[in-house]
């Protein structure tokens, strides 16, 4: 095969020009030359498979460089592969070490081998190689491989897909056997009766004897195994249980080969069977358990009773009678032996029932009780009584829910209610004769949570120091006991009362109030719910009394008018000195006008004493004296013309607040302290209360009634 590379160059017919050629395949470079002719050739004397591949060139020309495009070649067909093996003559066991060729051939490759066995289709091992012309591989040779033949043949992927070489030369090997397959026996035949005796012999033929093994095995279970000996013996009482397959293994190294016998047992006699009078009955009742066999009477018959630690024999006898107790409850068999052959029969459940004891129904949590809303969980529990035992509740005479359990049931009611107040009940049964036994009522009180405190007080708002406040708490809803705290914020909470009262509110009466108790105070209620429900906080001021203001006032004022005094003494002496007799006289005639004044100004039915000019008229102004004009006396009222005038004038905000009727007394300083504290004494009946003046405002006292 020649693959040629042509330039085509322009140029003067006369000019000589060199040409560096280069040849690549599969982008590998494979000729290379330098010629002053147009043409290059590569020379391929025997093409191989391995030739297959893109070819292209390029021109290297007076500095200037052309590519040329590219062309496929497909070398068609591979050379034969050589195959060889490193023995002629394996045993069984033994492995086949193989080796495939492919000279002249390039990677990647992929060998396959094949095992040829006569009658039989071939097994084939593929192997690829990235790097080299050949492979090797290992064949295990097996029972049954006597004369084994081998080939391979060399595959290689082309443009198209893959392309197989021709198979090589098959190589023979012969194999020998360490052993023979075993032949196992049974004597006196395959076929036996229960009690015969029957005996296995397992045997082979072997060329060396050292590590060979013999197995004798049914199903999994290996009944016997023996080695370095060429047979094997198991002898044993046929029993039904013995029908099966049976197999005999002879292993040594890698290899083993396996012979299976089938026997077959008959049956001398079937299986017993256990009968009882009852299998569940009560305590104290009569029991009789007998064993049989169908179609045979005489055997050795034995009642026993089944145990984690094992049967426990209770009588070798065909019947047993017994007065059962709870105890008794369990399992029972009975066998029988026949000609040295025993069998059992099939479990039997005796139960044994105590009856139950009367149920006790209480509340899980322990307290009879359950907030509104909340979830009641009952238990039922019954002290005797053999399980299972099936407890049914009630609410009422509604059926909630039946369990069965050993001991107890638990029901949960979720929709407690208000009137849920009881009717709770439940009953116990099982499997004895006696029936149900029922618990008692179970009452359950319903706690309703505390809803809505509030807090109040008497008086609200404002309290004069030295009187009494009472503070009412109460709940809008709660059940009884409720416990009542009452509570000042400061910069702690501070517990001031506590109570508990069978009652949706409480009154607590705070004496002798102080000015340090102006504060903010609140209340909280809880009951059994255990839910604390704080009311709103109300603020009380403690203030000064009416009394000591005017204490306060007096002392004010007696202090001015002594400093007053003591200003006039001090004016009119030195008027006097600068004045001499004038002053005097006149001061002395104008002594009778004062003293007829004074008189004049007085009322003739001595009620009343006007002199300090304090007026509180019906819309509860008050003027001076100064602003007022002399009181016309009317009847029992007293009215002063200037305060009709002045009503036209007053601001309607300022009407229909209180109306007065004035009362005015002249009394000793001793009885004013006993008004003073006993204002009732003074007042009439009804809505009235005493507004009060101090006495040295000329003891001057008013009831006013509120509109």
């Amino acid at each position: 095969m020649s693959i040629s590379c042509h330039a085509d160059i322009s140029k003067n017919t006369d000019f000589q020009l060199k040409h560096n050629f280069t040849i690549f395949k599969d982008g590998k470079l494979v000729f290379m030359t330098v010629s002053d002719k147009e043409d290059a050739w590569y020379e391929i004397p025997a093409a191989k498979s391995s030739d297959t591949g893109d070819y292209e060139c390029t021109v290297k020309a007076d500095g200037k460089l052309g590519f040329s495009n590219s062309i496929y070649v497909w070398v068609a067909g591979m050379t034969k592969p050589i195959l060889t093996a490193d023995k002629k003559e394996v045993i069984e066991g033994e492995v086949v070490k193989l080796r495939c060729e492919l000279p002249e051939e390039v990677p990647p490759l992929e060998f396959v081998f094949r095992k040829i066995k006569t009658n039989s289709a071939p097994k084939e091992k593929r192997v690829p190689e990235q790097n080299q012309n050949f492979s090797e591989v290992e064949y295990y040779v097996e029972e049954g491989d006597n004369i084994l033949q081998f080939d391979c043949f060399g595959k290689r992927q082309v443009r198209s897909g893959w392309e197989s070489s021709q198979h090589s030369n098959r190589t023979l090997v012969t194999v020998k056997e360490p052993f023979i397959k075993p032949t196992l026996i049974t004597k006196p035949s395959n076929n036996v009766t229960e009690g015969d005796q029957i005996e296995f012999e397992c045997s082979t033929v072997v060329a060396q004897i050292r590590d060979i093994e013999i197995i004798f095995q049914k199903n999994r279970t290996i009944l016997n195994s023996v080695r370095d000996k060429k047979f094997l013996k198991y002898s044993t009482v046929a029993t039904q249980e013995d029908s099966g397959e049976y197999l005999c293994k002879v292993e040594q190294g890698a290899v083993s080969k396996t012979t299976k016998l089938n026997v077959f047992v008959s049956e001398l006699f079937p299986r017993p069977t256990l009968s009882a009078s009852m299998t569940k009955l009560d305590e104290s009742k009569d029991l009789i358990l007998s064993c049989s066999i169908n179609g045979v009477r005489r055997a050795n018959f034995s009642i026993l009773r089944k145990s984690p630690s094992g049967d426990v024999l209770l009588k070798n006898s065909r019947v047993l009678p017994i007065k059962v107790s709870v105890n008794d409850t369990g399992f029972y068999t009975c066998k029988a032996e026949v000609k040295g052959i025993v069998k059992e029969s099939k479990p039997v459940r005796i139960n044994v029932y105590a009856p139950v004891s009367k149920p006790t129904l209480s509340v899980v949590s322990g307290s009879p009780e359950v907030v509104l809303g909340k979830p009641l969980q009952l238990i039922c529990h019954s002290v005797m009584g053999t399980p299972p035992i099936t407890f049914t509740f009630y609410k009422g005479d509604e059926i909630k829910k039946n369990v069965t359990n050993d001991t107890y049931a638990t029901f949960l009611d979720e929709d407690i209610g208000l009137n849920d107040n009881g009717g709770y009940k439940c009953d116990a049964r099982n499997n004895h004769s006696s029936g149900v036994k029922t618990s008692n009522i179970l009452n359950v009180t319903v706690i309703v949570p505390i809803r809505d405190a509030s807090l109040g007080s008497i008086p609200y708002g404002e309290v004069e120091v030295g009187s009494d406040t009472a503070f009412l708490c109460s709940v809008k809803e709660g059940s009884w006991p409720i416990d009542f705290k009452f509570f000042k914020k400061t910069d702690h909470e501070v517990l001031l009362h506590e109570v508990r009262e069978y009652s949706d509110r409480t009154i607590w009466h705070k004496k002798t109030m102080k000015r340090r108790d102006t504060g903010t105070y609140y209340c909280m209620a809880s009951n059994r719910a255990s839910v604390d429900v704080r009311s709103r906080p109300i603020t009380i001021s403690v203030i000064l009394a009416a009394w000591q203001k005017g204490v306060i006032a007096a002392f004010v004022l007696t202090a001015m008018a002594g400093a007053g005094a003591v200003a006039l003494w001090w004016f009119l002496r030195k008027k006097k000195k600068a004045k001499g007799p004038s002053m005097e006289m006149s001061g002395s005639a104008l002594a009778p006008n004062l003293t007829s004044e004074k008189l004049t100004r007085q009322p003739s039915d001595g009620n009343y004493y006007s002199g300090s000019g304090y007026i509180e008229d019906n819309e509860n102004h008050m003027k001076s004296t100064d602003e007022s004009k002399a009181p016309e006396q009317k009847g029992t009222e007293t009215v002063y013309s200037e305060i009709r005038k002045t009503n036209n004038g007053l601001s309607p905000k300022a009407t229909n607040v209180l109306k007065c009727s004035p009362v005015s007394v002249n009394w000793t300083y001793k009885k004013l302290q006993k008004l003073l504290y006993n204002p009732h004494l003074l007042c009439p009946e009804g809505d009235y209360h005493t507004t009060h003046q101090p006495w040295f405002w000329h003891n001057r006292m008013l009831c006013t009634r509120r509109m």
